[in-house]
């Protein structure tokens, strides 16, 4: 019996990794609390657990008497000199006598085996939310196993991850079996069952880790990102910053012939990506992050974080956007409230629609 509940017991541990260390203190708690039902609280006990040699080892102190009342507590004298190869002893001395765990019968048995199978649970549980809350932020490459209505299950070395429909890019589609790379957003522990481990291909931190991938200068902290701004699979804009003045941060980030800035362009989709020099000079930034349009001049307000821009006729199309993108881009990657003023006057949100439908068209 004790080799069956030690053999399920460490194939189950086995399977989900735990330390040898973890698992004899869950074992010999759980032995523990067996022991006390039968024998009390006050109960006098040992217990014996080697995970590497397989052994479980039971002993129990017991009162030597004349007369037993209370065998759980109690052995006679003869009893005590059968056992221990006619060794002496005197009445009221105490005992070690070796029991079995068939001793304590099967449904104590069966309450032990369902009392280590929820411990390994919830370890699992505990080793897996500490695991991925460590790297939050992080790549990972997992496999898609599920799709469901709003979400799509995949699983990353043994763990289950959920990677919402609205935290995957929007032309994407998946199949059972293909590997999709992500960044972990969130995880958080539920009532029942694993942690929901949330991943995501639309928030910010993506690009950037997909920057610092195929990006060295990134990587080793030369080439700094100050700023993301994107529309998940349609466009996105980064400004960044070299640390090193020989190096040329916008250049680093595009590689030769575009080879570096593609190859994000192809991971994400064909997502259009706009690097930009960042600057602390607020006018400049601005100016190069509604690029390509040309700006003729901006007023800026720093105190409230509006600028009003004013450009020629011909470039306000250009400058806003399909869809008002580039300058809600702009807009997101800069900080700043950004007006567009036409003849002196600012743009109202119908005029912006009808210049947006004209872009489009």
């Amino acid at each position: 019996m004790a080799a069956e509940i030690f053999e399920a017991f460490a194939q189950l541990a086995k399977l989900k990794n735990i330390d040898k260390d973890v698992l004899e203190s869950v074992l010999k708690d759980a032995l523990k609390k067996m022991m006390e039902k039968r024998f009390g609280q006050d109960g006098q006990f040992e217990i014996i657990v080697n995970m590497e040699r397989g052994i479980i080892e039971l002993y129990v102190y017991k009162t030597i008497v004349e007369e037993v009342n209370d065998p759980d507590k109690e052995i006679d004298i003869e009893t005590a000199k059968q056992k221990s190869d006619g060794q002496d002893f005197e009445i009221g001395e105490m005992f070690l006598e070796e029991i079995t765990i068939n001793s304590f019968g099967r449904r104590s048995v069966q309450t032990l085996k369902q009392y280590l199978k929820q411990k390994i649970s919830e370890i699992d549980k505990e080793i897996t939310y500490n695991k991925y809350k460590d790297q939050i932020g992080e790549l990972i490459v997992a496999e898609v196993y599920q799709n469901k209505a709003n979400s799509i299950l995949l699983m990353h070395n043994g763990s289950e991850i959920i990677f919402p429909k609205s935290e995957q890019i929007p032309k994407e589609k998946y199949k059972k079996g293909d590997t999709v790379r992500a960044v972990i957003k969130s995880v958080e522990k539920k009532s029942s069952g694993p942690p929901a481990i949330i991943v995501s291909r639309t928030d910010d931190k993506f690009l950037e880790k997909l920057f610092e991938t195929e990006i060295p200068e990134i990587f080793d902290g030369i080439i700094e990102i100050k700023a993301i701004a994107r529309d998940p699979g349609e466009r996105a804009k980064v400004a960044v910053i070299s640390n090193d003045n020989k190096i040329d941060a916008v250049g680093a980030c595009v590689g030769m012939k575009g080879t570096r800035i593609h190859a994000i362009v192809r991971e994400l989709s064909n997502e259009n990506i706009d690097v930009i020099n960042y600057t602390d000079d607020i006018t400049l930034y601005i100016t190069r992050a509604l690029s390509p349009a040309k700006i003729q001049d901006i007023q800026i307000d720093k105190v409230n974080k509006v600028a009003k821009i004013k450009a020629d006729e011909e470039q306000i199309s250009l400058l806003i956007g399909k869809n008002g993108q580039n300058i809600k881009l702009a807009s997101r990657l800069t900080g700043y409230q950004l007006d567009v003023l036409r003849d002196e006057k600012e743009i109202d949100s119908e005029e912006l629609e009808d210049i947006t439908n004209d872009n489009e068209n």
